[in-house]
């Protein structure tokens, strides 16, 4: 496998939906679905509506008018007679219509007297037909639909107990640097560490979820350890820090030596620029490994870069189509690079957020997604395309 190096950032997405492979499926009950997606196309069991339905609460009449009343229809409860011309029967809101019955009439139209029901059905039915929603067969959700509480309505409706989802993606996160502090207030030299708390967040949004979280020493042979045992466990390995070539990088080392292989090695982006991708082998599975840079904002542009394109193919799941705003002011990218540079989008006009360096997180907190800029300058009302925070 050729290694990319210095990739474009379209190119280092696409090679990250290249590196990762779907995942097996698991049988979900449809009250459980909400966020999850669907592995196999799911159709109808039955058609909807399974009965000719009332609309209304009203009166089910058969034949011209007025009607006599025989009697009432609740939901659930079918009347079993066949309503000759000239009755009513009482019915509710997604009563079974009876047989004969020709119409409806709403209750507010209707006026009773004397034991028959008068008034004037108006234009229509108001019965819901059989079949009217859909018909037995037809595709209620392809393979690669996220599931949202409406579509898990709507399996449930057409017959579905349960349904095959794309397993959830399998997360391990490393976290490195002798630096890294988890607690209290920085000193002496040490940082709060801040990728641990927000990591799981992103990861969780995604539709992943993570399943082990490892703070490493940098350290070539604590890394090493570490990465053997994330291969065996996760589906995805994300990574902070140690991907550039100071003295105690040592992430391009550790691939080596665990028998990995490097797909892209930096990508040609600010910020995020030393980000890269790899691939790790456990038996015939490979695992794809994103390595982000240790400094926060980089760090999510190298996880909207590579770790979602990549998750989202563990999913079975599309890429997002392309969105675009209007841009609120100048925005530049250096030669040979794209900028993402970080804002919100309000009205169709992107905003950026100031605080925007690479160690910063202010203004990413403040942000909503990232303005996809490409070299040189894209001028004020103009076209760039956007790109949501998971």
């Amino acid at each position: 496998m050729t290694v990319l190096r210095e990739a474009a950032w379209s190119s280092a997405r696409a090679a990250a939906r290249l590196v990762a492979k779907r995942l097996d499926s698991e049988l979900v009950p449809v009250g459980d679905l909400d966020g999850r997606v669907i592995a196999e196309d799911c159709h109808a069991l039955c058609q909807l509506p399974s009965f000719a339905s009332s609309a209304m609460d009203g009166w089910a009449l058969a034949g011209p008018g007025p009607w006599e009343i025989v009697g009432d229809v609740a939901a659930g409860h079918p009347w079993d007679e066949h309503l000759t011309p000239g009755t009513a029967v009482r019915i509710a809101t997604g009563g079974v219509v009876p047989e004969g019955a020709s119409h409806v009439l709403r209750w507010e139209r209707a006026t009773v007297e004397g034991g028959q029901v008068h008034g004037d059905p108006g234009p229509g039915t108001d019965i819901r037909p059989a079949g009217e929603e859909c018909e037995v067969g037809d595709l209620i959700a392809a393979a690669g639909t996220e599931v949202g509480p409406a579509l898990s309505g709507f399996l449930a409706a057409t017959g579905h107990d349960a349904v095959p989802v794309v397993r959830k993606p399998r997360v391990a996160l490393i976290l490195l640097g002798d630096e890294l502090l988890t607690s209290g207030v920085p000193e002496h030299g040490r940082v709060r560490d801040s990728l641990g708390p927000q990591l799981p967040g992103w990861v969780q949004r995604t539709g992943a979820e993570v399943i082990v979280r490892h703070q490493v020493a940098d350290e070539l042979d604590a890394l090493v350890s570490i990465l053997r045992e994330a291969t065996v466990e996760a589906d995805l390995i994300i990574t902070t820090g140690g991907t550039a070539e100071g003295p105690r990088d040592h992430m391009h080392a550790a691939i080596e030596t665990v028998g990995g292989q490097l797909v892209v090695d930096r990508v040609a982006v600010r910020p995020g620029h030393p980000m890269l991708l790899a691939a790790l082998a456990d038996g015939d599975r490979t695992v794809p490994l994103v390595g982000l840079p240790g400094n926060p904002h980089s760090a999510v542009v190298g996880f909207v870069t590579l770790a979602v394109p990549a998750i989202d193919v563990l999913l079975g799941r599309s890429p997002a189509p392309a969105l675009t705003a209007v841009a609120g002011e100048e925005l530049r990218a250096p030669a040979g690079h794209t900028r993402l540079i970080a804002g919100t989008v309000r009205d169709g006009v992107f905003e950026l957020s100031p605080y925007g360096g690479s160690a910063m997180l202010r203004g990413l907190a403040q942000s909503s997604g990232f303005a996809v800029v490409p070299e040189g300058v894209t001028a004020r009302r103009a076209t760039v395309e956007w790109l949501p925070l998971p």
